[in-house]
């Protein structure tokens, strides 16, 4: 019975300030690593914040704050410090030995709450990618903690077995993992150039994590022409929610499609190791045509999570690309007025409210270039006749005695592939 005891930690978070140097507000970032916290499972006992213009090198925050994090991790029976910011192997080790409990930083926290939502295998390998390459310069330093018995916060992913092999073995590891990785995208790009080809414009959805990308994606498919139920994906009030890219056909009320898709969000000092980890993946998304930002409007550090994403799509050579920012959750704060209404779209995923308004902004991007004509299709062309109806929104049909008649608003490629059944008015 001993065995199947549920683990319960108790966590002493600790953060930097260094004034001025600092890119976030300290109290954001501290309530962003409670969040974090309570993610991967623990408690928050107690949150300590030390302000000092540089970073000490061999315990980050000095020696004498450290006895302050003893003192309340002792106070409050914890038995784990998460630090804000990335710590070295060495300085994993000399807090522990003073402290005596476990002690991490956000990216082992991230990649953490990452090992625990991963789902498909490609997002696994992902995540045990990230895990490797951010254990790999930290081996010498966490020797005590890989050899660890028990799990908790930090122990999930790869596992310590994996982790005590030497830098060959990792190295050989991370190689089969990119193999893996290269061999499991071959089938999306694929799937991306038969879109290409058919020339089905492509939605990506990014965003901070939380901020509800999937509940809208999950809206577009209860209310696409061709909704199929079934292929919803994972929605939840909680961080990391999605880690896999997921992309679905979305069909409009006048037939006018496109395939929108779903992408893992972002979250402020976000690993580098998890951005290069999932760069294949969000990379086939930010292809897309068109990208929809979306912002939590209920969040009160929403222009820190915008300030985020941008920063992570201009990393991803993305920053200049097409975007419509979408404030989300309005229903949660409906007096709330954010960003010029020309340039983005107030909504709610949950009630439908403005999306009507979203799906006409997409449609003025997507489909500019489409061209409103009149075909007189031969009774001896019946296939494209029947094409053109199925494909597009009819405006008039009218079987006359030359041929159907069809008034619709069609793509350029259509417009030129069927120009010798245009009927051009007198």
């Amino acid at each position: 019975m001993e065995e199947n005891k549920v683990i319960t930690q108790r966590a002493v978070l600790v953060g930097l300030y260094q004034g001025l140097k600092d890119e976030f507000d300290i109290k954001e970032s501290m309530n962003e690593l409670a969040e974090l916290t309570l993610a991967a499972g623990a408690e928050v006992a107690d949150i300590i914040i030390q302000n000092k213009a540089s970073i000490e090198a061999a315990t980050f925050i000095g020696s004498g704050k450290v006895e302050e994090v003893k003192i309340a991790v002792q106070d409050t029976e914890s038995n784990i410090v998460v630090f804000n910011d990335e710590l070295s192997g060495a300085q994993i080790r000399n807090l522990e030995a003073i402290l005596e409990t476990t002690v991490i930083d956000r990216t082992a926290l991230i990649l953490d709450i990452f090992a625990i939502r991963a789902q498909t295998k490609i997002a696994k390998l992902q995540v045990e990618l990230a895990q490797l390459r951010y254990r790999m310069p930290r081996l010498i330093g966490l020797g005590a903690s890989l050899s660890r018995t028990g799990g908790g916060i930090g122990t999930r992913g790869p596992g310590e077995q994996k982790l005590e092999i030497d830098r060959r073995r990792i190295n050989e590891r991370i190689d089969e993992i990119r193999k893996q990785i290269r061999e499991a995208e071959k089938n999306r790009t694929v799937q991306r150039q038969l879109r290409e080809k058919m020339e089905v414009p492509v939605v990506a959805l990014v965003g901070y994590t939380n901020a509800g990308k999937s509940s809208i994606l999950n809206y577009f498919i209860n209310h696409s022409l061709e909704g199929e139920p079934d292929k919803q994906v994972f929605e939840k009030d909680m961080l990391f929610a999605t880690l896999d890219t997921f992309a679905r056909r979305i069909v409009l009320e006048d037939k006018k499609e496109f395939v929108l898709t779903d992408t893992v969000g972002f979250v402020s000092k976000l690993p580098h190791s998890i951005i290069d980890a999932f760069k294949a993946t969000l990379e086939e998304a930010l292809g897309a045509d068109l990208l929809l930002h979306v912002v939590d409007a209920s969040n009160d550090s929403y222009a820190m999570q915008m300030e985020v994403t941008k920063q992570v799509l201009n990393e991803l050579k993305a920053g200049d690309k097409t975007m419509i920012n979408v404030f989300n959750k309005i229903d949660l704060v409906p007096s709330k007025v954010i960003g010029d209404l020309d340039e983005s779209v107030h909504i709610s995923a949950k009630t439908g409210e403005n999306v009507g308004i979203l799906i006409e902004k997409i449609k003025a991007h997507l489909f500019s270039n489409m061209k409103q004509a009149s075909f007189l299709v031969p009774y001896t062309d019946g296939k494209a006749a029947s094409y053109l109806c199925q494909t597009y929104q009819v405006i008039k049909l009218d079987h006359l005695e030359m041929g159907t008649y069809i008034e619709a608003e069609v793509s350029e490629i259509d417009y030129n592939k069927y120009s010798q059944y245009l009927k051009i008015e007198a």
